[in-house]
């Protein structure tokens, strides 16, 4: 599961096992209480995100959801995904990755310059900021 956040492209990812509302929230509340301040999460419509209240209540955030079939309305994380792809493809088996692995994956991510960020990293943007994520 990923998490982006809007402005700065920081990314946040944790493996999950399966797509239960009870992990996918478990997951998100353990990525969410590591950072920074996050006021809004855009989530898409699937049923791992039932939980949302809960995780809402959890961190203090309001959660909106996209229209369906409207990915351009979850613009970044969408290009994140890709960037991600770059690095294991849709069919891989993500289940033969250690923590570790996707963690120095993430890590490259947030460390790679952007042109959209007029040449800064995510982490360099995103230091000093509050979030607004999206998933």
């Amino acid at each position: 599961m990923t998490l982006v956040d809007r402005t700065s492209r920081f990314t946040l990812a944790k493996r999950v096992f399966s797509k239960t509302k009870e992990e996918v929230g478990d997951a998100m509340i353990a990525l969410l209480k590591t950072v920074h301040t996050v006021k809004t999460v855009t989530l898409d419509n699937g049923g791992e995100f039932a939980g949302h209240v809960r995780v809402s209540k959890a961190i203090g955030a309001d959660m909106y959801f996209a229209k369906p079939y409207a990915s351009w309305q979850r613009g970044t994380n969408e290009n994140t995904n890709g960037r991600i792809r770059r690095f294991w493809p849709k069919k891989f088996d993500m289940g033969k990755l250690t923590d570790d692995e996707i963690e120095r994956r993430i890590l490259l991510l947030n460390f790679t310059p952007r042109k959209v960020l007029g040449g800064l990293t995510p982490f360099e943007v995103y230091m000093g900021q509050g979030v607004a994520l999206i998933t």
